[in-house]
């Protein structure tokens, strides 16, 4: 106030309250109600929250989004089966964008039977892997604390899916980039296995998503794909 020039009086009236309440502020600490107390800190040009430290309050937390349907600590916890039961009655859309990924072949030896038939009831079905030579799924590699094999994992990978190359509806690309999720879609949901540094991805989180309006959390893994897609190789059945 001294600095700006300011008196009880002159900064009570430019903040419509009496002078004795701005006295108070000064000699007693009292805190003023919150819109009159940002008022009286603009004037002043100087933080609320330095002048009145009480009035911060923690931010309050997001509620949980409605397109959360389920959180895993890691995919270890997934049962193969929410994997299969989000991908058999998808109608429209099935995305599938890993490394590797071998362990749904391993588990469900009748997955290319089952895209297989999706594709023949109309589904659109698009299967990106990495692919063993690139730089980035070689660093992956090295950073995974059991790493070392995953361009054995890719090459592995693609020799479960090239069959499906040719299949009307469903193409197979390989892709170079840097993967920060593993998605797997059906239809309007998603199960999302993030990637956490020097850690291998049957370890790590994975969130599954119901799309829920436009725009939302779904929508951005979508796009995602999508983007990866562009950069994608296709793969020939030989």
């Amino acid at each position: 106030m001294a600095a700006g020039g300011w008196t009880y009086a002159s900064l009570a009236k430019k903040t419509e309250v009496d002078p004795k309440s701005v006295e108070r502020w000064v000699n007693l600490g009292r805190v003023p109600r919150r819109t009159t107390a940002f008022l009286a800190a603009e004037t002043l040009g100087e933080d609320v929250h330095v002048l009145w430290p009480t009035l911060r309050q923690a931010r309050p937390a997001r509620a949980v989004s409605p397109e959360l349907v389920t959180l895993y600590g890691q995919r270890a916890d997934v049962p193969t089966s929410a994997f299969i039961d989000m991908l058999t009655p998808a109608r429209e859309q099935i995305d599938i964008l890993v490394y590797a990924a071998v362990f749904l072949h391993e588990a469900y030896p009748r997955l290319n039977d089952l895209l297989k038939e999706r594709a023949a009831e109309g589904c659109t079905i698009r299967i990106a892997i990495g692919d063993a030579d690139s730089t980035n799924v070689q660093q992956r590699g090295q950073e995974e604390k059991f790493g070392h094999g995953i361009e054995s994992r890719c090459r592995l990978a693609l020799m479960h899916y090239r069959p499906l190359a040719e299949t009307p509806g469903i193409e197979v690309r390989t892709h170079g980039t840097t993967l920060y999720n593993s998605l797997y879609r059906g239809d309007d949901q998603v199960m999302i296995n993030a990637h956490v540094w020097g850690v291998n991805a049957y370890a790590a989180p994975v969130w599954h998503l119901r799309r829920s309006g436009n725009g939302g959390m779904f929508d951005t893994y979508a796009e995602s794909f999508n983007a990866v897609w562009e950069t994608a190789t296709p793969v020939q059945k030989e």
